[in-house]
């Protein structure tokens, strides 16, 4: 996908809330014909795998939608597929005029695409590319730059102590397999780990995609890649801040130090990790801007604007339209950035055990 300048994002982001703020008045223009459910319905995936989609995306879209005068209906699925499918159900029968997905699976995210398209609604592919679907704007965060920051952490974990001259064995903790998104942080990642690989200075260790991105497996998975390897870890690529949590608890229970491990969605407890020198960094991604595009997209569909776009991704043959937000590496020396955003509160990580290392 092509790059874009500094000035052109900037121009973009103004764009977005220019249709936002054209949009609050036809829809308040027009809330006398608003779906009985809510005009826009919001499929989230679930509550276990990521803080994320409750305490970060649902205010944001509730926040985004709200100030847009719009109705709305935001469904979470606990991460069944077949929950999702009769959520989806439910929003079209009610009446809806757009749907906002978060993909469980690239089968299932089709049936519902394919469903709303047939009855004239619309839908966006949020966070997630559902290959082969027919969504109208695919809108989420850079996957691939993800990876890439990812494993750049990593590597800056092995220089800072002292292993990366080592020949230190790197492990690979990744996503769910169903989730297109696993495999674009992977190819992030993989992109700056095997070279490193190929010419000896890494040592590749045990790659495993963690089933639904569970936590409990993903401990018993790492788990066994201590077993497998006599301990002998150096360091993770995990693909999210709840997998790190795992790889830190099976750490801890072992008795073995803090090793060089990545992480994603700035969670108050990957942060915490960070502080205390469990986890090297995280990935940021602002949900806020996330949702306000998303909202932004959707009323656009509703009144039939023209959507704002960064440029196109590949779904299989065709190009599919996309809003692509960069996402933000956070290290130990830079994470207060989140809470002096009014992301999160300085109190949500400086708490208890924890407290001590904000000082």
């Amino acid at each position: 996908m092509r790059k874009l300048s500094k000035k052109s994002v900037a121009i973009l982001a103004v764009g977005v809330l220019a249709l936002s703020a054209v949009v609050v008045t036809s829809a308040t223009a027009k809330s006398s014909r608003k779906a009985a459910g809510g005009e826009v319905c919001a499929l989230l995936p679930d509550t276990a795998t990521s803080i994320r989609w409750v305490h970060y995306d649902t205010p944001a879209l509730k926040a985004a939608f709200k100030a847009a005068g719009v109705s709305y209906q935001i469904y979470n699925a606990n991460n069944d597929a077949q929950t999702q499918i009769s959520q989806a159900n439910q929003c079209l029968g009610s009446g809806a005029k757009v749907l906002i997905e978060v993909a469980l699976d690239a089968g299932s995210a089709t049936t519902i695409e394919k469903k709303a398209k047939a009855q004239g609604v619309p839908s966006i592919d949020y966070d997630r590319q559902v290959k082969g679907g027919v969504a109208s704007i695919y809108v989420s965060f850079d996957g691939r730059a993800v990876g890439v920051l990812q494993g750049k952490g990593v590597v800056a974990g092995l220089k800072a102590n002292g292993k990366y001259s080592q020949h230190p064995v790197v492990a690979e903790l990744n996503g769910g397999s169903t989730d297109a998104n696993s495999f674009l942080f992977k190819g992030g990642y993989d992109s700056i780990l095997n070279p490193l690989y190929k010419n000896g200075t890494f040592k590749k260790g045990p790659d495993q995609f963690v089933p639904g991105w569970d936590n409990q497996k993903a401990a018993t998975i790492f788990d066994q890649m201590l077993v497998k390897t006599g301990n002998k870890i150096d360091a993770v690529a995990a693909a999210n801040d709840g997998l790190a949590s795992s790889v830190v608890a099976d750490l801890q229970s072992h008795g073995l130090k803090p090793i060089p491990l990545s992480g994603q969605d700035a969670t108050p407890q990957g942060l915490q990790y960070i502080i205390a020198g469990w986890q090297t960094m995280t990935v940021w991604k602002d949900t806020r801007k996330l949702a306000k595009a998303a909202a932004a997209e959707a009323i656009a569909l509703l009144h039939s604007k023209k959507l704002i776009t960064t440029g196109s991704v590949p779904n299989g043959a065709k190009k599919e339209p996309a809003y692509i937000i960069p996402p933000v590496a956070l290290y130990k020396y830079n994470w207060t950035q989140i809470y002096k955003s009014g992301f999160i509160k300085r109190s949500d990580v400086c708490n208890g055990q924890f407290a001590k290392y904000c000082k």
